[in-house]
């Protein structure tokens, strides 16, 4: 994959590999800083890997992983309709009041419906479904909703491990090597049903013992009737149909040869077509500006200018030098890369988004490949990057897409999560749930 042989006419005759690796540099830098939003600098920087001579227009959108792309679009629509109907506050009240609205109850119940929810849609969207009725309900308990959106962020990225869709490195891992939802599933779903009680265990001797609410508190959490939530029974009923039809599309992918995007953008296209079925033509029109409103524009731009980048500081082959690097430390020994990948992902996640991060290392352990023995010898490192980038995105408020989701509204609701303070008790915490991983992935693949 790497072209390191090839001649490139980069501007001012610098050297492609000095001109793509401090542009690369440059951005993470911007993305790190905060000051520019993340999809401008990927962009600009993205523009300039083309300007600059590095890569050709066309070879630029070679670059761009339209799977990843499309599986992000499709699954973001799909949600999109979903929540109008309701079904998302239905599920956090309900779970509110089978524990007898108990505060530590509802930390726990809250937890499980993030965890779920972020293994079955994906973490980013399930947080920005969960995070307000939190608000809600913590409100009407009089209780702190700190330790609840500390306990939701941390649900969001263990659960959206487990499966192919649940965070965005798994859809760029699965993408890059041919990797199915099953495969996920099977190989880290067992993991992660340790991880999450694991989780909540210090959460509890941390603030859970503490977490108190009075009767009359208590009583306006019951008193809510989540069947009020729901409201309109036709489009929850369509929606539950299209989302069961697209999971069971990614769970066969690999058996009917299609790919993931696919799935999720044909599932999209029918649950828009079948939700605005009765609809004027105008009112159609209306309706989709509404949905195509709520996608993430600025997620999806982000990847588009990160891929470009990263494809670029490829071409030149320093990625590969990289990866001859990383094996003559690990002595070019399995074991020993493996594990070291699962720490050294974890830890950059935590300080970097993963999300680039992982757009890194996707080439360079590729270019392991000949040197290990092949694409199945790789298989234990991917699983190793997939662990520790999505539960190293625990470790800080910029490791991970749900945690600033989280932070914005808590910050809305004036409640800010700070980024020190938040840092002092997730990053621990993140090792914690990272050496219990390394065992794992020790004990099943090395």
């Amino acid at each position: 994959m790497a072209h390191g042989t090839e001649v490139m006419d980069v501007i001012f005759g610098l050297d492609p590999r000095w001109y793509a690796g401090v542009l690369f540099c440059l951005t993470y830098l911007f993305i790190m800083s905060e000051r520019i939003n993340r999809a401008i600098v990927a962009m600009i920087a993205a523009g300039l890997m083309v300007l600059g001579g590095v890569l050709t227009q066309e070879a630029a959108l070679q670059g761009i992983d339209f799977n990843t792309i499309g599986l992000l679009t499709g699954m973001m629509i799909i949600v999109a309709i979903t929540r109008q109907s309701g079904i998302f506050q239905f599920l956090a009240i309900w779970s509110a009041k089978q524990v007898k609205a108990s505060p530590w109850g509802i930390l726990v119940m809250l937890s499980l419906v993030t965890a779920v929810l972020s293994a079955l849609l994906d973490n980013v969207t399930t947080v920005l479904l969960v995070a307000p009725v939190t608000l809600l309900i913590t409100d009407s308990l009089n209780v702190k909703p700190y330790p609840y959106l500390f306990a939701e962020i941390f649900a969001a990225n263990i659960g959206g491990t487990a499966t192919l869709i649940g965070d965005p490195p798994n859809i760029m891992i699965g993408s890059a090597v041919g990797l199915s939802f099953n495969d996920f599933l099977f190989n880290l779903g067992p993991i992660v049903a340790l991880l999450l009680p694991a989780m909540l265990l210090p959460i509890y001797l941390i603030w859970g013992r503490h977490l108190q609410a009075g009767a009359d508190a208590r009583q306006r959490v019951m008193d809510y009737n989540e069947a009020d939530a729901i409201t309109d029974s036709r489009l929850l009923w369509q929606s539950l149909l299209v989302l069961a039809l697209v999971i069971t599309g990614f769970i066969f992918a690999h058996d009917i040869g299609q790919q993931p995007a696919t799935i999720a953008m044909f599932g999209a296209a029918l649950l828009l077509l079948i939700s605005s079925l009765p609809r004027s033509p105008g009112d159609q029109s209306r309706q989709l500006e509404k949905i195509f409103s709520r996608v993430e524009w600025i997620t999806i731009f982000f990847f588009m200018g990160l891929f470009v980048i990263v494809y670029g500081v490829e071409r030149t082959g320093l990625l590969e030098m990289l990866a001859h690097r990383v094996l003559e430390l690990t002595g070019g020994d399995a074991t020993m890369t493996t594990i070291s990948i699962i720490w050294a992902s974890a830890v950059a996640s935590a300080l970097v988004d993963n999300i680039p991060f992982v757009a890194t290392m996707i080439p360079m352990i590729e270019n392991m490949g000949g040197l290990l023995g092949g694409p199945e010898a790789l298989r234990p490192l991917w699983w190793a990057l997939a662990l520790g980038s999505c539960l190293g995105g625990n470790g800080s408020l910029v490791g991970a897409s749900a945690n600033l989701i989280v932070a914005g509204f808590a910050e809305r609701a004036g409640h800010p999560l700070h980024f020190m303070r938040f840092m002092l008790i997730a990053f621990p915490l993140m090792l914690g749930s990272v050496a219990i991983s390394t065992v794992y992935v020790y004990l099943r693949y090395l």
